[in-house]
């Protein structure tokens, strides 16, 4: 079927990228309203993060099935069905009365979400002329990135000025627009339609498996891990049916994951750089609000806009890219990336309570120029030599591990984040004595100022949490770095050709 040209090309890219913004922006725009919806909910800030893991495990555990459902259904017919029951699913998330009515249509939200992100690849990458393929990843990260910049900001001023259920409720415009647009197009170039068995033992299990692992994740440090039996029960169900799900894949005649993927090498290295970047940097993403609001009482709107600049440049870079791609080995803009991104992990580490909002968003702005030599020809390298019949199986199964590993970089972020802080204020607790010059020169300060002795107390704990804190946000970020200079020696394994629209060996 030949390409599409002239103004088709630009309405469809358009409508396709609305469904991507719209679910990229969900990833981010919630982030930072995690402290209000907890409070509205009557539930903890850890609590809270399950609004944030349960779309992201859902979708995740989505992902991999959409190269058997676009085979099954049709790539146009599912992608414009998922963006539909998307936009319905986010005013049923915004009609949330309680959390656990929020976190089962988040988890909707999610599961419809899954496909969609592929499925957006695929149908611009088949679409596009093999001469503008480059340019059709630019344009699509484009729009990955520039959601993520508006996120936090959107997320900001919605909850500060309105009320939270609004930065669901945003979604519906923009997901009729890329329902119309996408169907009008493509309606009459819907891919070839092959019924197959439904795959249910691997879909359960991968189910069970993964939605085992994240609930150990969320868990574990309130259940105080594996002296909990929960957990221990948990981590048992996860690690055996995780097992047979590979196994089974690998044997069965229709496995709903394409695993076979994994014998190209440049699937694999551009996976897993793609999968434990996107880790560190999605668990990153949610300390920093997280920490600006609880302990530097910094509002939704200021804490959206100190970490907002993280896609600035993205969004101006991000179209060049495809250009760029052709003329530089995709491995050192990689490493470029990775170096960025570590560079402003151990700059993040060195904060105190004293930093301006000014100085958080100059280190996010900075940070925001590894997007585009990061995700953009990791991408590339992955899909590098695969046809168009496999592009969607190799971008749901790749966007499968790299949302899922996001999910559980938050789950462990916070819980290293929570850890460090507790070892940090048991140290500082020791010394809380009036025979401690300084707590003694800050306890007779505060009487002098009118406080009771229970008072002056609650004043010196609370300042020893935040410092505590402080601590631990700092050894977040300092384990960031170490990891992201780590993957600088990962990405070079990939090899040679990186051009999707030429054939490698199958044994690559």
């Amino acid at each position: 079927m030949p390409c599409i040209h002239g103004l088709r090309l630009i309405l469809l890219t358009i409508a396709v990228s609305f469904g991507i913004f719209m679910n990229v922006l969900d990833t981010s725009i919630a982030n930072v309203a995690i402290p209000t919806i907890a409070g509205n909910l009557a539930v903890s800030a850890d609590e809270g993060t399950w609004v944030i893991t349960s779309f992201s495990v859902s979708m995740a555990i989505a992902l991999p099935l959409t190269g058997w459902l676009g085979r099954r259904f049709g790539e146009v017919r599912l992608f414009v069905f998922s963006t539909f029951l998307f936009s319905v699913a986010s005013v049923l998330c915004g009609l949330s009365t309680n959390l656990t009515m929020l976190v089962f249509f988040r988890v909707v939200q999610g599961m419809v979400a899954g496909p969609m992100i592929p499925l957006s690849q695929s149908l611009l990458l088949a679409n596009y002329p093999d001469d503008k393929k480059g340019l059709a990843t630019a344009l699509w990260a484009t729009v990955a990135v520039a959601a993520p910049v508006l996120g936090p900001i959107l997320g900001g001023y919605i909850t500060d000025n309105y009320s939270w259920p609004w930065i669901f409720y945003i979604n519906l415009p923009v997901g009729i627009f890329s329902v119309y647009f996408t169907w009008s197009i493509l309606k009459d170039r819907e891919t070839e339609r092959i019924k197959l068995p439904v795959d249910y033992v691997g879909l359960i299990l991968l189910a069970l498996g993964v939605g085992c692992l994240q609930i150990l994740l969320d868990k574990g440090k309130d259940l105080d891990w594996f002296n909990s039996n929960v957990i221990i029960v948990l981590s048992i169900i996860s690690f055996i049916s995780l097992v047979f799900f590979v196994v089974w894949e690998l044997t069965d005649k229709y496995p709903i994951v394409d695993l076979s993927l994994f014998e190209r090498r440049n699937f694999t290295v551009g996976t897993l750089a793609i999968s434990l970047g996107y880790m560190i940097f999605f668990g990153s993403v949610v300390i920093l609000p997280l920490w600006l609001q609880t302990q530097m009482n910094y509002t939704p709107t200021w804490a959206g806009l100190a970490t907002a600049p993280l896609g600035i440049i993205p969004v101006l870079l991000s179209p060049c890219m495809g250009y760029v791609m052709n003329k530089i080995d995709l491995r050192f803009i990689v490493s470029c990336g990775f170096f960025t991104f570590g560079y402003c992990s151990f700059w993040l580490s060195g904060f105190d309570t004293d930093v301006s909002v000014g100085m958080v968003a100059l280190v996010r702005f900075i940070q925001g120029i590894g997007a585009p030599f990061f995700f953009i020809p990791c991408t590339s390298i992955l899909l590098s030599g695969l046809p168009n019949n496999r592009l969607a199986s190799a971008a749901g199964l790749s966007n499968f591990l790299r949302i899922l590993a996001g999910s559980f970089g938050v789950s462990i972020f916070v819980t290293l984040w929570d850890h460090r802080e507790s070892v940090h204020q048991s140290k500082m607790v020791e010394g809380l004595t009036l025979y401690n010059p300084q707590i003694a020169h800050a306890y007779h300060q505060l009487q002098q100022q009118g406080f009771s002795t229970i008072e002056s107390y609650a004043h010196i704990m609370q300042a020893v949490i935040n410092q505590a804190y402080m601590l631990a946000t700092m050894d977040v970020f300092w384990l960031s770095g170490v990891i992201f200079y780590a993957l600088l020696l990962l990405i070079w394994f990939a090899r040679p050709p990186f051009l999707a629209k030429r054939a490698l060996p199958a044994a690559e």
